[in-house]
């Protein structure tokens, strides 16, 4: 029996997340499902691959693979009952490239934890505790887990089965796409450390680090596979940057301000690594003088303990700088619902959009 989501009624997002997971079990516990399997056998072992598995398959939101799903068939993907598998495997080997992203973001921002669970690099450490220098052995070995990630997402991109006039469409798209997120995490890494006002900058990072690369592009690219003309591609866009911008405005709230029991990952991160985010540069802009002073010691201080982590909250309080990020994410999560209005989507994938733009906007802190 076909799956639940892939029938003609309404498409369910628990059923699509179930589809791309089991797609990328297959892919990565299945040699068969992988070519060619002979030069993967390094040394005679695999475990770099179960660990890459285990990594990847934690429980995750799948915001992208999700959304190459739905473009698939906002496009009208599916209409004549082909083309499905090779749909979910280009919309899961996006959660491969995340894995890569995640893995090196972690590495670089010293994140102890993601998803719940040790991050890569500190996994690997208590691995290595034997060791002479277990913290470096755990860091190389996850640098080479991330790399790994990047080749499987190419296996599974290559091997999806797709047309040549697929191929020739596809693959300049996921280079732009890939281009862009390691613009973002440029950008994301020069401009952290002592706080700054520049909102433009911060607000560029947003849109190339999330706006662009987990929604729009995953968006246009499973609409491209779908035959998608120049008007669904538009309306694509139309919908998902402002979306993409809310996600990651709600993420930096998370990261901030988030319970780690609800959202997975420590909190106050972002202040120790003096990450530039839209609502650290609220504050410094609208700052007084002790307030800034404060700013200037506490953030980007990889020592900062709670106490400092709770006057940072304070000031991003007094200032308005939280209560102006969460009327832009309105404000974005309003346009996006607007743009779906005008979008010429099979109705059942804008209705799935929309419920996924509800929980991009209304996910708690």
């Amino acid at each position: 029996m076909r799956p639940q989501a892939m029938r003609a009624g309404a498409l369910d997002l628990a059923d699509l997340r179930e589809l791309i997971d089991t797609a990328l079990a297959a892919f990565l516990c299945s040699p068969s499902s992988r070519v060619p399997t002979q030069r993967r056998r390094v040394g005679g072992g695999r475990d770099p691959d179960r660990t890459l598995a285990s990594y990847v398959l934690a429980p995750g939101e799948r915001v992208g693979p999700l959304l190459c799903l739905l473009g698939w068939y906002a496009a009208g993907g599916g209409r004549d009952g082909k083309g499905e598998e090779a749909a979910v495997r280009l919309a899961a080997s996006l959660e491969l490239l995340h894995a890569f992203t995640l893995i090196h973001d972690d590495i670089a921002d010293e994140n102890d934890g993601r998803r719940g669970a040790p991050g890569a690099h500190r996994a690997f450490a208590v691995r290595h505790r034997e060791r002479a220098a277990p913290d470096t052995s755990g860091r190389n070995s996850a640098v080479l887990l991330g790399d790994l990630a990047l080749v499987r997402c190419d296996e599974m991109l290559h091997s999806a089965g797709f047309t040549h006039r697929q191929y020739r469409v596809l693959l300049p798209l996921v280079d732009t796409l890939r281009n862009e997120v390691v613009l973002g995490q440029y950008l994301d890494a020069r401009t952290a450390g002592p706080p700054g006002a520049d909102v433009a900058l911060a607000s560029r990072v947003v849109r190339l680090r999330t706006a662009r690369y987990a929604v729009e592009r995953p968006l246009r690219l499973g609409a491209v596979l779908a035959g998608a003309g120049a008007r669904t591609l538009e309306a694509c866009s139309a919908y998902a940057l402002p979306l993409g911008e809310a996600f990651r405005l709600r993420d930096d709230l998370r990261g901030t301000f988030g319970d780690p029991a609800v959202t997975g990952q420590p909190v106050a991160e972002d202040l120790r690594s003096g990450r530039a985010t839209v609502l650290m540069a609220l504050a410094v802009r609208r700052a007084s003088r002790s307030q800034a002073r404060l700013l200037r010691r506490f953030v980007g201080d990889p020592d900062l303990d709670a106490r400092g982590a709770a006057a940072v909250r304070r000031v991003l309080e007094e200032t308005g700088a939280r209560e102006t990020v969460e009327k832009m994410i309105t404000a974005r999560y309003e346009a996006a619902l607007a743009a779906l209005e005008r979008a010429p989507f099979v109705p059942r994938a804008a209705d799935a959009l929309r419920r996924v733009a509800a929980d991009a906007a209304a996910r708690p802190v």
